[in-house]
């Protein structure tokens, strides 16, 4: 069953709170769906009927970085070279990590508020554990090393490089200086 297309002044709507939204989270400041209303400058209930839960309005901001992931891994398994492959999309995702406030939050949840969050993470997921599992099979990536030590090791670089990467630029700078070390030691001699 599709969704009707939004009304002009509804998908506007819908718009606005969204990059309210984003600019909140990218403030650090926690999403609270009465603060975003009156942000935007609309009631609270036309809000609410866009958005039923805080969680499904970040969601809705991570889609975009999600989404990108997921085509990204898509392209890496195209790559011939699984090293090249593994290690691009990585650099790719820390990248991601450390310029988009909303994706850690999203990607750590247990449960989310919409399917097509859970359909991207799954997918997300899904391709980081194929490009390693090809990079290791290949004998390129040490074989006491699985795809599941992928998610906390990144979650690691992420954490650090946003802790003592400075802002911005120089913070993906920082996360990708520390993936690559962590790639040095991922790879087999």
């Amino acid at each position: 069953m599709t969704t009707p297309p939004l009304r002009k002044d509804a998908a506007r709507n819908r718009e606005q709170i969204v990059a309210v939204a984003r600019d909140l989270v990218d403030e650090g400041v926690p999403l609270q769906l009465n603060d975003v209303a009156r942000r935007v400058g609309l009631g609270v209930g036309t809000v609410y009927r866009h958005f039923p839960t805080a969680e499904a309005l970040l969601e809705t901001v991570a889609t975009r970085s999600l989404e990108m992931l997921v085509a990204h891994g898509e392209q890496a398994l195209d790559d011939d070279d699984p090293w090249r492959a593994l290690a691009g999309f990585l650099i790719r995702t820390v990248e991601v990590q450390v310029t988009d406030a909303s994706l850690s939050t999203v990607t750590a949840a247990p449960t989310d508020a919409l399917a097509h969050t859970t359909e991207l993470k799954r997918a997300l997921w899904s391709l980081g554990g194929r490009l390693f599992d090809r990079a290791r099979d290949a004998g390129v990536v040490r074989a006491d090393l699985a795809s599941a030590d992928l998610v906390p090791l990144m979650c690691g670089i992420a954490y650090a490089a946003t802790v003592h990467g400075g802002a911005g630029a120089a913070r993906a700078d920082t996360a990708r200086r520390y993936l690559t070390a962590l790639l040095e030691g991922l790879r087999t001699g």
